[in-house]
């Protein structure tokens, strides 16, 4: 994983874990079925960008790593890696 944005993903994950308690005090108090569902909306798509940036992680860092290193055996396993996930995400 690359360190340079690491503080940024853990303060997105922090804001998302915020959303989920927030959104667990709507149910308790029994707010709009609307309101709830639009910030279920909200948390999935904050944590779609943290994916999105740590599969741009994996991307330019493992993956390319791979590639330069020549090693096939190494380029094999990223590769593999790679489609398992979106594999698992098509589900």
């Amino acid at each position: 994983m690359k360190r340079d944005n690491k503080p940024a993903l853990l303060n997105r994950l922090n804001r998302v874990e915020g959303q989920v308690r927030g959104i667990s005090r709507m149910v308790e108090d029994d707010r709009y079925c609307i309101d709830i569902l639009t910030q279920l909306q909200a948390v999935r798509a904050a944590l779609a960008k943290v994916e999105t940036e740590l599969l741009r992680d994996h991307l330019d860092h493992c993956i390319e790593g791979a590639i330069i290193s020549g090693d096939k055996d190494e380029q094999r396993r990223k590769s593999e890696e790679l489609i398992e996930l979106l594999r698992r995400g098509i589900r």
